[in-house]
């Protein structure tokens, strides 16, 4: 059961995560669309699980692996932007959001 405070900061870190992704998509990257679909906080807030949905138009490029290599630089880019609300930024661990996959998969045994 999450608290009121563990659902605020939630938000807090997955709206200035999609922001960090999106404008820093081109450089950290390679222009693959990153979007942190849900950020779950654990009750200490230590850590944070972020689910990540990726959309990418070359698909050579692993993109989650490129998200796990920069995880300390988005930490930091994330601790610039909240470091007035939180006195400690918690530890990133990112998951793959598969959901639209899911859904896709859905859609297409319907349509079948």
């Amino acid at each position: 059961m999450t608290s009121p405070r563990q659902k605020k900061i939630s938000k807090l870190l997955q709206k200035d995560l999609s922001d960090i992704f999106q404008k820093e998509s081109l450089k950290l990257f390679k222009g693959a669309l990153v979007s942190a679909t849900i950020v779950r906080v654990s009750p200490d807030i230590s850590v944070a699980k972020v689910y990540v949905s990726i959309f990418s138009t070359n698909k050579d490029i692993d993109v989650f692996a490129l998200i796990n290599k920069h995880k300390k630089s988005i930490r930091y880019k994330l601790a610039e932007r909240v470091k007035n609300q939180l006195r400690i930024i918690p530890e990133l661990s990112f998951y793959l959001d598969d959901s639209l996959d899911y859904i896709e998969n859905i859609e297409g045994l319907l349509n079948a």
